[in-house]
């Protein structure tokens, strides 16, 4: 993990926040053993083969996660949302996330990228 993505984390006002972003990192990390993060648009933003693979972004009331090249994937409806390309997850303080569910879709979803 780089010093943006860190002092992303310390800014986050929630621990619940916090806790889930990190857990997002581990996914990623796990699913995209050669990631490359960095910081856009104020978010930390993950790329393979210099396309974008995954995006963080949080609100006053949840994380969302992002999923990019994610058409062929099976999602289960009412988790995701977005067009066939890039499809978005927003967490909210109790929700409970299958994080290893999560790696096995973008693994999939970055294996072509």
């Amino acid at each position: 993990m780089n010093q943006e993505i860190t002092d992303f984390i310390d800014t986050l006002n929630e621990p619940w926040q916090s806790e889930i972003v990190t857990n997002l990192l581990e996914t990623v990390h796990q699913a995209i053993p050669d990631v490359h993060e960095r910081i856009q648009y104020k978010k930390p933003h993950f790329l393979k083969n210099g396309k974008y693979a995954a995006v963080i972004s949080t609100s006053k009331t949840a994380v969302s996660f992002t999923i990019f090249n994610a058409v062929t994937l099976d999602l289960p409806e009412g988790v995701f949302n977005g067009p066939p390309e890039r499809k978005t997850m927003k967490i909210h303080k109790g929700d409970t996330v299958d994080f290893e569910q999560l790696v096995t879709w973008v693994s999939h979803a970055s294996a072509e990228l």
